[in-house]
């Protein structure tokens, strides 16, 4: 394996890499107020409740957690509960985006925050060559002692030539994989230094769970964790028992049909999960725009959905 600048930080890949095998990796939420101002306290007990399942680690104000909804007062302040609530206990890998000048900007306040590493969302609005997506993460890596996790989706893709380089910056760990073609993942992984992380972050990454570990990339995030840890950590279970009946039922009657509601409207991938949320009683509050909240149409069908995936789990 490469070497990584500082104890922390190999620290760090080996508590990621173990965490990562344990369990599912939780995106939680961001909680807000009616009003749409940020709500900590809320976040504190919905986080809480999020950890007490024991994910692998926390990922907080990333897309899930509307990291661009936020501005940097609010992000120090998700950011630190993050850490003071996990406490310790498991990873905490913030997320970081935009340019790379901004996102130097919000990698400092997560490093002053305490926490462990950054996961970099892709870069706004532009589409860029190979050249110009390793130097993004180069200018990063060089504003920041934490280690970094690229995640490659919309328009940010590496090559095999790209991911060698992007490799080769000192403090980048590992790479998110949101695009789902398994070809061009292969030949990543293949090219990799030994220990270099990979986890699939497809939308509702349980879906595509078993193809990604085909290609030797078992982790995952889980959406599903931000609000019904029963069913996510129910699914993780299968798939590590190869439990293929179980994982089949809770494919075809909870995420096939979760999936096809999320993909009527666009942003539902968060705004679908944040209503489900709520349905559970969890205090996260409404999406900022530009995401819009579930009509009661899709809310009633969301319900339906996430009351049958419970019931398969046994959960209440």
């Amino acid at each position: 394996m490469k070497r990584i600048g500082d104890a922390a930080a190999r620290s760090t890949v080996k508590r990621l890499r173990a965490g990562m095998t344990g369990g599912v990796l939780s995106f939680p939420l961001t909680s807000f107020r009616s009003d749409g101002g940020l709500d900590v306290a809320a976040y504190r007990t919905y986080l809480t409740g999020q950890l007490a399942a024991a994910p692998g680690a926390v990922f907080p104000a990333c897309g899930t957690g509307e990291f661009f909804s936020l501005d940097e007062d609010e992000y120090r302040a998700v950011v630190e509960a993050t850490v003071d609530v996990a406490a310790g206990r498991l990873p905490v890998v913030a997320g970081v985006g935009y340019g790379w000048a901004q996102a130097r900007r919000f990698a400092r306040i997560a490093e002053e925050s305490g926490a462990d590493a950054l996961l970099v969302l892709p870069h706004y609005l532009v589409a860029a060559p190979q050249d110009g997506l390793v130097e993004q993460l180069r200018r990063i890596a060089e504003g920041t002692a934490l280690p970094l996790i690229a995640y490659q989706r919309d328009q940010v893709a590496f090559t095999v030539e790209g991911l060698r380089r992007i490799a080769g910056i000192p403090n980048v760990i590992g790479l998110k994989d949101g695009h789902s073609d398994l070809d061009r993942l292969q030949r990543l992984t293949l090219t990799a230094p030994d220990g270099f992380l990979f986890f699939n972050g497809a939308a509702t990454a349980e879906i595509q769970a078993r193809a990604y570990a085909g290609v030797g990339v078992p982790a995952y995030s889980s959406a599903v964790h931000a609000f019904a840890p029963e069913i996510a950590d129910a699914f993780f279970a299968a798939l590590r028992d190869r439990d293929d009946a179980r994982a089949d039922r809770l494919l075809r009657d909870f995420y096939v049909p979760l999936v096809e509601l999320r993909d009527r409207v666009p942003g539902y991938g968060v705004s679908l999960v944040k209503a489900a949320a709520r349905l559970r009683g969890l205090p996260v509050g409404p999406v900022r725009a530009p995401l819009t909240d579930p009509g009661p149409a899709d809310l009633a069908e969301l319900e339906e959905i996430v009351g049958a995936g419970l019931d398969l789990v046994g959960a209440p």
